[in-house]
């Protein structure tokens, strides 16, 4: 059985993959898609199908259970799940891929399910709305999601050189394409990541909504969702269809109390050099929790305000005296 199940770190990738094999043909399948994919799917019902995209090294380095998020958020539920993996950055652009995903429409796989929700950061974002095509009226939900990597349509990201030749341009190639069969999609960047930001306004129509949150990359936005369980409590909202733009927004202030974005928020502030800013950060954070770092942090800031202070009395007393 799956539920509180764990792989340890010490596994070679071989090994894990092995050991996960043998999960899925315990409850579900797994299947090797090619020499750089794998599938693997546990069944639990036909009530909610949640599907995730992640790399082989993401679930390595970030998952507490050494299993794929899926494993997380959906044990508990008794949700269906399955997981796309990827061995490499390639954006899942396979033709491995495609046939397995053409495969799964014929027997009609997506329909058996009630409810169906993808989720994917980055690349994995790329790819899970990418695929989302072949599961109409599906919830999807983006971090940071690219939506092409051709070149002529997003030469101003410059961040993917060796992926640059892959090829974009036939099945399932362009994201914001693929999501306009999707019921709901949800697109989370942060703003101040150029690229990020651009590629998200790429994803377009009345069923996209976009949400901001300034944290950096793809994969911080990623690892602070799953510190903060919200990933399992975003899905929860999507399958109950509580899932909105205002909900979203409401649920995303969590991270006003995590102490890792808060620690990049200040890392942020104290980079523009902006004592006074810093000093209404540092005391909005303190309010609710004692972190030393801040402590710290509001000491200096508001030392630099008084010497600050002290200066601009000392040119307004001196401009006084020379206007005398």
């Amino acid at each position: 059985m799956v539920a509180g199940a764990a792989l340890s770190a010490d596994l070679s990738d071989a090994e894990w993959l092995k050991a996960l094999r043998d999960i899925g043909e315990t409850d579900g399948y797994f299947s090797s898609l090619g020499q750089k994919h794998a599938a693997v799917f546990v069944e639990r019902g036909h009530g909610t199908l949640f599907v995730s995209f992640e790399t082989l090294f993401g679930i390595r380095s970030v998952s507490d259970s050494g299993l794929p998020i899926g494993f997380d958020v959906s044990e508990n539920r008794n949700w269906s799940h399955l997981t796309m993996i990827a061995e490499q950055q390639d954006w899942f652009r396979d033709d491995t891929l495609f046939s397995y995903f053409d495969r799964m429409v014929d027997y009609g796989f997506f329909e058996d399910f009630d409810k169906v929700i993808f989720y994917g950061a980055g690349m994995c974002g790329y790819a899970a709305a990418a695929y989302s095509v072949v599961a109409p009226g599906s919830t999807v939900i983006l971090v940071s999601p690219q939506a092409t990597l051709d070149r002529p349509i997003s030469q101003w990201d410059a961040r993917f050189p060796v992926s640059r030749r892959l090829e974009f341009k036939s099945r399932y190639g362009y994201a914001p394409d693929m999501l306009e069969a999707a019921e709901e999609a949800f697109v989370i960047y942060d703003p101040d990541e150029a690229e990020d930001a651009m590629h998200a306004s790429l994803f377009r129509g009345t069923n996209v909504h976009h949400h901001r949150y300034r944290r950096g990359s793809a994969g911080a936005i990623d690892s602070d969702f799953r510190s903060m369980a919200l990933i399992s409590a975003l899905v929860t909202e999507a399958e109950n269809g509580n899932l909105t733009p205002a909900r979203l927004a409401k649920m995303l202030r969590a991270r006003k109390r995590h102490v890792p974005y808060l620690r990049a928020l200040l890392a942020r502030v104290l980079a523009e050099d902006r004592p006074a800013l810093t000093a209404r950060l540092c005391r909005a954070v303190l309010a609710n929790q004692s972190i030393p770092r801040f402590a710290h942090h509001l000491e200096i800031a508001e030392a630099q305000l008084a010497k600050m202070e002290k200066r601009n009395i000392r040119a307004e007393t001196e401009r006084a005296l020379g206007d005398g």
